[in-house]
């Protein structure tokens, strides 16, 4: 596998885990129902060393939620966050998460909810 693949599959996982009663998704979904997560496609470019493959990029969650006020959202956010920074480094195919950090997050409105993204910066190494 990819290290896009793993590192997006390991991200749905781990929001999975964390996020009870909320449906994770890697692309859109075209139909789920409120709130849910999506784990975008990593942007990746090339962070090899002499000796070791390696990735470095950005990789966006998404969380949509209905209502009035972003309470709810807001304490899915910072789950989402929390779950993400507490991920394990070692990702199947010899790649490992070498450093993973939040870049930016934000809720705005959106129609007739609320959208929140969280940025995060990765950098992952093959150690095989």
């Amino acid at each position: 596998m990819s290290a896009r693949e793993v590192l997006q599959a390991a991200c749905v996982a781990a929001l999975s885990d964390a996020l009870e009663g909320v449906g994770v998704f890697d692309a859109p979904p075209v139909r789920a129902a409120l709130p849910h997560a999506v784990v975008d496609e990593p942007l990746l470019a090339d962070w090899s060393t002499k000796d070791m493959a390696g990735r470095e990029g950005r990789i966006e969650i998404g969380l949509v939620d209905r209502g009035e006020r972003p309470g709810r959202l807001r304490a899915l956010t910072s789950a989402a966050e929390d779950a993400l920074m507490a991920m394990d480094g070692g990702l199947p195919g010899g790649w490992r998460i070498v450093t993973l950090q939040l870049v930016r997050s934000r809720i705005i409105r959106g129609g007739d909810g609320w959208v929140a993204t969280s940025d995060f910066r990765v950098r992952m190494l093959r150690v095989n």
